[in-house]
């Protein structure tokens, strides 16, 4: 099975107050590239989170967002020593200007002044993180699942492309038959259109011949490019994270195709070596994706 490094998984929960929300997200990439954003009071755990999440992800560019909102009433902190500040200095200002205030209203007054209540400092809470944690995982779960199903595809695109390259491999076979006896018709044709102006040897005639044929012999590169259809076919029944290994197959196949196509010295051997490259390209593609 192959699983794609395209993944993308959501989950959200209510915990206390708060509705927390976690999404993991993942493009291609050579290498692990994990990007966290999270509230500061969980920084503490963000080392945790890459270990844990990492070894799951494998390889590719990764952002994990934690978000929160707040559904619910939340305790807030008085600044005492701040409000008891202000009251008195309003009181100051209302006694020199000879005006009367009621404590109360100079209460009120204080209390819409800035950094009176104060957001209570936050840390984390091990139940709370538990909790917390139980979400990620769920994340992960569904971002997994996703990553395999898009792996489905791409198993199914390769298979696709690697039987057609293998197809083209045994529809090549009697043309190059066809371009054999060709090739050793038109070599007669000129041996006879020469021996006409004098006599020639025939025996190195048949070397020359010989030579010639085996020069453009393509039996090795066919015998290559056939193992390495069938290794790409058994890798991609291997565990997950098979891509790299996938991508030097595809090129070790590209070798043998080109190889193939500068000995064709032939049109019809041509086209077929031009659908090879092409399937090949396609393959090429999508093992960037592939994990």
């Amino acid at each position: 099975m192959i699983y794609s490094m395209t993944g993308y998984g959501k989950a959200t929960a209510l915990i206390g107050s708060r509705r927390y929300t976690a999404e993991l997200r993942s493009l291609n990439g050579k290498q692990l590239d994990m990007s966290v954003r999270m509230p500061s009071a969980f920084r503490s755990k963000e080392m945790e989170l890459r270990k844990r999440l990492g070894e799951m992800v494998g390889r590719g560019k990764c952002d994990l967002s934690l978000q929160y909102v707040v559904e619910g009433l939340e305790p807030r902190d008085l600044n005492q020593p701040l409000i008891e500040t202000y009251v008195d200095s309003l009181s100051g200002i209302a006694r020199s200007k000879g005006l009367s205030a009621q404590d109360s209203s100079l209460l009120a007054m204080a209390m819409r002044l800035p950094d009176v209540v104060q957001q209570p400092k936050e840390e984390v809470d091990e139940s709370e993180w538990s909790k917390i944690a139980g979400l990620l995982d769920e994340a992960a779960a569904q971002f997994k699942a996703f990553r395999a199903e898009e792996g489905l595809s791409l198993e199914a695109d390769f298979r696709e492309r690697i039987g057609n390259i293998q197809r083209l491999q045994v529809e090549m076979k009697p043309l190059i038959d066809a371009r054999i006896l060709r090739i050793r018709e038109r070599i007669q044709s000129n041996f006879e259109e020469i021996q006409d102006r004098g006599r020639l040897d025939e025996n190195r005639f048949e070397q020359e011949v010989l030579f010639y044929i085996e020069k453009l012999d393509v039996s090795e590169e066919l015998v290559r490019l056939s193992a390495h259809c069938a290794h790409f076919m058994e890798v991609l029944n291997e565990e997950p994270g098979q891509g790299k290994k996938l991508g030097f197959i595809s090129q070790e196949m590209g070798r043998e195709i080109n190889t193939l196509g500068s000995k064709a010295n032939d049109a019809e051997m041509q086209r077929a070596v031009v659908e090879m490259k092409d399937e090949l390209e396609k393959v090429k593609e999508q093992v960037l994706n592939a994990l």
